[in-house]
Order: C-alpha cells, then sequence, then structure tokens
C-alpha cells in the first residue's frame, strides 16, 4: 500500500508530479542536488498556470530536501519517483547511490520520455529490480490523464498491478502498460506525426495557420492545434525527444526540418521564452499574436485560413464522420491530411505490435497523453482500411502487417464497435445504453433513463453541453418518480466532457424579445420543481459530475442527496455574467447552507452572508473538486473521485451504501436572514465598488437584486424565511432582470461570442 511518496528532481516534472502526490493526500518527500534547488522548483510550482495544486494548502504536504542528506529518508518512502534530467548516467548514478536505502518494500520508478528503462535499471542490485519500472507521466501531470507504465522483465507483475491501481485510483491518471521501446507509446506516434507535419510546413505548400485550422478542433483534437501544443510543451524538449528518437531508432523520419533546431539555437522555444512559433506583442489596441514567418526568421499577423472542405465538416458533429469527410475531400485541406495523418496510421499500424499489447493500449495513449477524440486505430476505422489505402495509392500488399491481416480477414474495421472501457467502471453509464438489460427506460432529446443495476437509476444527459431545457427538466423529475417506484437511487450523470453547461440561454432570450413573460415565469417555476423534486426525492439522488456544471448545472447539484465529484471538476454559480442571479434554488440553497455553517445561531449573519454574496456576485467557478467544497458548491460529506471515468461507478456505489437507511431532508421551515440591517451593509458595498469602478452599472442592478434575496426580502427586521419564500424572491428577482435591456444584451453577447460582457 502506498502512503508517502519521494520524487527525485524538482524541476518542471518534478515538482509537478509531487503537487498531484500532494492532491491526493501523500506527504511527499521532493529532492534535488541541493536543498535550495528543491526549495526554488517547489516554489516554481506554486506560480505555474494552470495550478498544479488543487488547494494552495495542498503544498504543506511536500517537504524539500538535497540528495547528499535526503536519500535516507527517501528510501523509507512507499514509492519514490525518480524525475532527474534526461541522460542516462544522471539517473543511473543517482539511482545507484539510493539503493542502499531502500526499505524492503519500497517501489521505484523512473519517469522518462524514452530513455529505455532496462537501461536504467542496470544500476540497480537484482532485488531492487524487482521493484523498479518506468512511469512516464505527461506534462503537466495534474491535467493530462496518460501515464504509460513501463515494466522490465525483471519487475514483478504484483508491482505492476500494484501502481496501476494506485494510478487510476488515487491519482485519476489513465494507464497504459507500454512496451520497453523508445519513446514507448504515445510519443512515438506524436512525434512522428508532428514531424512528418513540420515537414509539410518547411515545403512551403502549408503556412503555420494553416496547419493549425487543419489539426485542432476540425480533427478532434485540443483547440491548440499542432504549433500552438507545440510552443506549450516547449520546442527544445520536443527536438530534444525526436533526436533521440532518431537515435535510438535509427530512423531518419524523426529527424526535424533545419528551422526547428535555429529557432531552439536563439531561444524560440516557446510559451516559457515567450515566443517560438507564436509571440504575444503590444500594439496600439492591447495585445496581439502573431505568427513565425520561417522564411523571414521574425513574427508576422497572423491569418484567417479558410478552406471549403472544413467550412462543410463544421455541420458534422460525429467525430468520426467528421475526419473520414475531411480526409476524402479534394481541396488542399484533404491533400494535407493524407500526407501527414495518412502517413501516421499507416505507421501507428506498422509500430503498433512492437510498442503495446493491444490496439486499444495504442488508442487510449494517443486519447489520454495527446487529447485526441480517436486514436490512430478509431480514425482507422472511421475512414475505413480500404478507403485510406485507396487514398494514399499503397496496395494490400505494401500495407502493414496488421492492416492486411484485417483484409484478408474480410474487415474494413479493426474494431466490431467503439473503443472498450479500460475498466468497466470506466464505461458504466455507456454499457448501461448498450446492454438489452438496460436499454434506456425513457428517453428524449436531452437526456435518457438508464438502469445501471443493482436496483440503481441514471437520468443520462447528452444533449450539447448538456443545456438545461424542458426536456432536461421532465427527464429529471421523471428519474426521481420512477426511482421512487422501488428503485434503490438515482444518480445524474453524462458520458459527456462537461456535466452542465447550464440553462438553454438561447431560449430564454427568444422568450424576452418576444416579451413572453408569463412563458418565462413558468420556466423559473419548472427548474425551480425540478430541483426541488431532486432535494425531495424519497430515495437518494447523487449528481455525478465532472467538468464544468455551471449555473443551472451546479443547482442541480446543490439540490442532490450527495455530489460524486470528478477531481476536475468547475462548478459555479456563473448567472451574473449575463445579467440574471441563480434562481433554481442555487441562491437560496447557498444562504441556507452558509446559515447551517454558523455556530451560534444567534450570532452576526453578515460575514456568512457576505461569504455568499460575493461567491453568487463574482460568479466564482471552483478550479477542482476540494476548491468546491471551500466554495461550498459542494459538501464535506460529498465523494470525490480522482479518475473522471470511475465518477458514475462511485457514484452508484454511494447510492447504494446510503439506500438502506435513507430519509429525504424535510423542507428547511426556517432560515434565518438578517433583514434591512444586512441588506443595507450589502448595499454599501455595491456603492463603494460602484463609485470606484470597480462593477459596471448593471452588476450594481445585479447586486441589489441580489442582496434582497439574502437578506429575506420585505422584511422589516432579523427573522427567518421558508424555502418557498426564498425561490419566490429568486423568480421575482429573475423576471426583473430579464426585462433589463442591458440583460438582454449580456445574453446575446455571450451566446454569440462564448465571452461574458460586462456592461
Amino acid at each position: 500500500m502506498i502512503r508517502s511518496a519521494a520524487v527525485l528532481g524538482a524541476g518542471t516534472m518534478g515538482a509537478q508530479i509531487a503537487a498531484h502526490l500532494a492532491n491526493a493526500g501523500l506527504p511527499v518527500l521532493l529532492l534535488d542536488v541541493a536543498h535550495a534547488a528543491a526549495t526554488a522548483g517547489l516554489e516554481r510550482a506554486r506560480r505555474i498556470k494552470p495550478d498544479p495544486f488543487f488547494l494552495p494548502d495542498a503544498a504543506a504536504l511536500i517537504s524539500t530536501g538535497s540528495f547528499d542528506e535526503g536519500l535516507a529518508e527517501a528510501g523509507r518512502a512507499d514509492w519514490i519517483i525518480e524525475a532527474v534530467v534526461e541522460k542516462l548516467d544522471v539517473k543511473q548514478g543517482l539511482l545507484a547511490k539510493l539503493a542502499p536505502h531502500l526499505g524492503p518494500r519500497t517501489v521505484v520508478s523512473t519517469n522518462t520520455s524514452g530513455i529505455p528503462i532496462c537501461e536504467v535499471a542496470k544500476s540497480l542490485p537484482r532485488e531492487v529490480a524487482k521493484r523498479f519500472l518506468g512511469t512516464h507521466f505527461f506534462n503537466p501531470p495534474r491535467y493530462l490523464p496518460l501515464v504509460e507504465v513501463v515494466p522490465t522483465p525483471d519487475t514483478d507483475p504484483q508491482v505492476v498491478a500494484e501502481i496501476r491501481m494506485f494510478l487510476d485510483r488515487r491519482l485519476g491518471k489513465g494507464v497504459v502498460v507500454a512496451h520497453d521501446r523508445p519513446g514507448f507509446i504515445a510519443n512515438r506516434i506524436g512525434v512522428y506525426g508532428m514531424a512528418r507535419t513540420l515537414d509539410v510546413v518547411a515545403s512551403g505548400r502549408f503556412s503555420i495557420d494553416e496547419v493549425d485550422a487543419l489539426t485542432g478542433v476540425a480533427l478532434g483534437r485540443p483547440k491548440s492545434a499542432t504549433f500552438r501544443t507545440a510552443d506549450i510543451a516547449g520546442l527544445d524538449i520536443l527536438a530534444k525527444v525526436a533526436s533521440d528518437l532518431e537515435t535510438n531508432l535509427k530512423e531518419e523520419a524523426f529527424r526535424l526540418p533545419p528551422f526547428v533546431e535555429a529557432m531552439v539555437g536563439e531561444g524560440a522555444v516557446g510559451e516559457k521564452a515567450g515566443r517560438g512559433f507564436f509571440q504575444k506583442t503590444k500594439g496600439a489596441e492591447g495585445s496581439e499574436i502573431h505568427v513565425r514567418d520561417l522564411a523571414g526568421d521574425g513574427y508576422v499577423a497572423r491569418t484567417r485560413p479558410r478552406f471549403p472542405s472544413v467550412d462543410a465538416a463544421r455541420s458534422i458533429e460525429d467525430v468520426g464522420a467528421r475526419i473520414a469527410a475531411l480526409f476524402r475531400s479534394s481541396d488542399r485541406a484533404g491533400e494535407f491530411l493524407r500526407e501527414t495523418l495518412g502517413a501516421t496510421l499507416i505507421y501507428a499500424a506498422r509500430i503498433a505490435p512492437d510498442v503495446a499489447s493491444s490496439i486499444d493500449d495504442v488508442d487510449r495513449a494517443m486519447r489520454w497523453g495527446f487529447a485526441w477524440q480517436l486514436g490512430p486505430f478509431e480514425t482507422w476505422d472511421a475512414i475505413g482500411i480500404s478507403e485510406v489505402l485507396e487514398a494514399l495509392a499503397i496496395s494490400p500488399v505494401d500495407a502493414p502487417e496488421l492492416v492486411a491481416e484485417a483484409l484478408a480477414r474480410g474487415r474494413n474495421r479493426f474494431r466490431d464497435g467503439e473503443l472498450p472501457p479500460a475498466d468497466p467502471d470506466h464505461g458504466l453509464l455507456r454499457t448501461a445504453a448498450a446492454t438489452r438489460r438496460s436499454k434506456a427506460l425513457k428517453s428524449n432529446a436531452a437526456a435518457s433513463l438508464l438502469d445501471l443495476g443493482d436496483g440503481v437509476l441514471a437520468v443520462n444527459l447528452h444533449s450539447k453541453m448538456n443545456a438545461i431545457g424542458g426536456d432536461t427538466l421532465e427527464m429529471l423529475e421523471s428519474g426521481v418518480a420512477t426511482a421512487a417506484s422501488g428503485y434503490a437511487g438515482l444518480v445524474i450523470a453524462t458520458e459527456g466532457p462537461h456535466f452542465s453547461a447550464g440553462a438553454n440561454l438561447l431560449l430564454l432570450l427568444l422568450a424576452a424579445q418576444e416579451g413572453e413573460w408569463d412563458d418565462i415565469d413558468l420556466m423559473v417555476r419548472g427548474f425551480q420543481r425540478a430541483t426541488m423534486a431532486l432535494k425531495g426525492s424519497p430515495v437518494p439522488v447523487v449528481s455525478a459530475t465532472g467538468g464544468m456544471a455551471l449555473g443551472g448545472g451546479c443547482e442541480i447539484v446543490l439540490h442532490s442527496h450527495r455530489a460524486q465529484a470528478a477531481a476536475e471538476s468547475y462548478i459555479g454559480l456563473v448567472e451574473v455574467g449575463v445579467g440574471l442571479i441563480p434562481a433554481g434554488g442555487g441562491t437560496k440553497e447557498m444562504l441556507a447552507r452558509a446559515m447551517e455553517a454558523m455556530p451560534d445561531p444567534a450570532g452576526d449573519l453578515l460575514p456568512y452572508v457576505q461569504r455568499v454574496f460575493e461567491t453568487l456576485g463574482f460568479g466564482k467557478v471552483s478550479s477542482s473538486a476540494p476548491h468546491a467544497r471551500r466554495l461550498g458548491y459542494l459538501r464535506d460529506a460529498d465523494g470525490l473521485t480522482m479518475n473522471r471515468e470511475r465518477v458514475v461507478a462511485d457514484a452508484k456505489a454511494l447510492v447504494l451504501s446510503r439506500a438502506a437507511s435513507y430519509q429525504p431532508p424535510p423542507l428547511r421551515p426556517a432560515i434565518p436572514v438578517g433583514g434591512p440591517d444586512v441588506n443595507a451593509a450589502l448595499a454599501l458595498g455595491i456603492h463603494l465598488a460602484h463609485r470606484a469602478g470597480r462593477i459596471s452599472d448593471h452588476d450594481a442592478t445585479i447586486g441589489r437584486q441580489l442582496a434582497r434575496i439574502l437578506s429575506g426580502g420585505d422584511v422589516r427586521h432579523r427573522t427567518t424565511r421558508t424555502e418557498q419564500q426564498l425561490l419566490d424572491l429568486e423568480r421575482e428577482a429573475f423576471l426583473k432582470l430579464t426585462g433589463e435591456p442591458r440583460t438582454l444584451e449580456r445574453i446575446a453577447h455571450t451566446l454569440k461570442t462564448g465571452k461574458m460582457l460586462r456592461n
């Protein structure tokens, strides 16, 4: 069992690995060549954005020291991760010094992007080599799921199993066991694809801006696409990994064009240097992003390239169908993809048996390590094996062995269905939707009601960004009613990346523009009825949240009996950003929770109300599930799941653990409110902030409506209000604000740009 850890090397990766171990609650010893270097590495990690820590407090779990003085203490840890510079002799030398201090059960691993693990292990005694393996974390370790676990022939299989389970359950990682080959799986394929793309750019046929337009969202890849991703990772790192692969594999295909070496030589290595393929410059109208002029070595204004096939493919929601359409297109976009993506697909099929135990592991590695929506073999299947070969003018006899074998069996796909989950718990919703036993009991465009087995139902949200409209509310109420008819409980979940982006603003905007105030009133009443149905359910309701749970999505979480939150949950009541206040019970619930947290019911209400006012008034969104607890969106009793893939299974287990003894919470008959005194204090703060220019006119209007609810409305003194009375105040404020032209301006701006307008 792993209860403590040590990390050797406080560079960028080592310090961030230590931070994520601390996120999991482990005490960590972070060592470097000198104590001061380790301390400096930890301080750098505390300043990194995005933050490697769930909460700043987690850094207190990390102590620092030097190799000379700290190896004996490190040897007492349950797991030691070596993360020093990528040089074989340095790694071997440090591990040789560590070996005499190791306990009999201590696991040791090396974090390397491609140095053969067997070579690193040569410095270790045989009894230690049994507990040694490679663990290749991807940068940044908190956010990128992939860890490639690389055992040697001497590694005890039980050690591999222990580390895999710890990485999955405690660190939330997606674990792939890779063969001990240079570059392992993800870097081998990813850098090969990057090299092909750089070659095309070096030829002058496609520009940097054109390539990024073709290799980002259109292909189911991150918005950072190719060159922004390279800047984030660092061109020096890319060049080093490519050089090592060229040397170790003796493959010239990994030789990068000369302009990469020139950029590294002048220090233009990416974001950490302030310039790489892109550079932020200050102009007369603010900051601008310029792009590298590879012909002139300077930076020039960016362009917005357009490709007919990309424009046409935007309407294709299924990423596989979109990739297939682009790959087959006859314009320059298709030409580019056949030359780059096509070559990468062929390469992945050729090397897969050498680097992995299955094509499933290859696809998972690229999904988790490079954030591809589809791995290489999923992409083969989306396009069709024969279609790929035909487009690339490759005959079946010249195709990689895996491809030829599939065709020989009369198959045009590698799999009959989708990529299977790595673990049964990872695909619970997908399995429930696919099996006959769990065929949807009810379904509409926004959600489906599924049987998860063992007496647990699930409302599976599946609209775009899970925006909440009438269909969603109907299914939530139906889910509660059905679960109450003889089931153990209900889970609310999604297979998508985000729990819910909140209410459907477009429907609200259209209704407001038409002056349909009665309809808007009914919308709000319907939303409140649905959330209160969740709260009053006679069986436990657990929200399995991950990604964004904003606005109405947050209100669903707040009114569930419990939440099972993925660590990467970004939860918040953000309605003020569109000129509104939370009116699905969110304002009421946050106030009630704050009042329940008061140690002295007769004490001063204002500090607790003020905290809620600031959280809602500034639309604060959590940066993690632990941060959501601190903001009040999650309770201390809510569950935390490190691996997002497990959150639904954990939510189901939470339902079952509470089902036998569950009693629905009664409606709160008396929520303390501060009346005119609290309202005056909040109003004074609004006035001062407005005068100081910190908030806009409309912000002040919204703030006054929010203050009115939180102080209890038209009461003459400190008293109590029922939940229904506070819900009525929410609805009244929401309707007033919906009638404000500046609110409609904010909603329209958000729908058009995805950004908030401060007017």
